[in-house]
């Protein structure tokens, strides 16, 4: 698991928390396969953390339908 969190989040405090949530979101996420991943997240990923979550989520369940089609 890989985390891309760029400096539009805002300073590094911020990127550091987006990251401890993702990695913690990212835990209880279930994986059909073995896969490397890659998140990148968004700006509003810190000023509206509650969005995180089902963002997220969903993005999860699109990237591995897509791959085992």
């Amino acid at each position: 698991m890989g985390f891309v969190v760029s400096k539009a989040i805002g300073n590094a405090v911020a990127r550091n928390r987006v990251k401890r949530r993702l990695r913690h979101l990212v835990i209880g996420l279930p994986s059909p396969f073995v896969a490397d991943v890659v998140v990148r997240a968004l700006p509003p990923s810190f000023s509206e953390p509650e969005r995180l979550t089902g963002d997220l989520e969903s993005a999860w369940r699109r990237a591995f339908a897509r791959a085992t089609c």
